[in-house]
């Protein structure tokens, strides 16, 4: 892990070098909402620091994973979404990776089918 990567889209996002709609940040997590939304409500929740994925992540890395599910928690509740979210996270191109920084999808707002894909 590193603090950022320039050629991150994500890193570049934190670092408010590309506009993103935010609706929750604070000191290690960034969320904002999906440029290509699959639901009402689309969220991505990153850690403001580089993490390639959820492999990347070692077993001191549990402070990280309860800021990022504090802010889904938080996200969740400011957007109505009582009646039930999905979170979802890829590892890999071979997943569905596009951008290679840990992000977390918040999808909501409309009934989920499973299996999901």
């Amino acid at each position: 892990m590193s603090d950022r990567d320039p050629d991150c889209l994500f890193c570049q996002i934190v670092a408010g070098e590309v506009p993103s709609d935010r609706v929750h940040e604070d000191d290690d997590v960034i969320a904002f909402r999906d440029v290509n939304p699959q639901a009402p409500t689309h969220v991505l929740v990153i850690p403001r620091q580089h993490v390639a994925d959820a492999h990347s992540l070692a077993d001191e890395d549990g402070p990280l994973l309860a800021s990022l599910f504090g802010a889904i928690r938080r996200v969740a509740a400011a957007e109505g979404l009582e009646n039930g979210y999905r979170v979802i996270t890829n590892v890999g191109a071979e997943a569905g990776q596009s951008v290679f920084h840990l992000h977390l999808h918040l999808i909501g707002g409309r009934p989920m089918r499973w299996p999901p894909g």
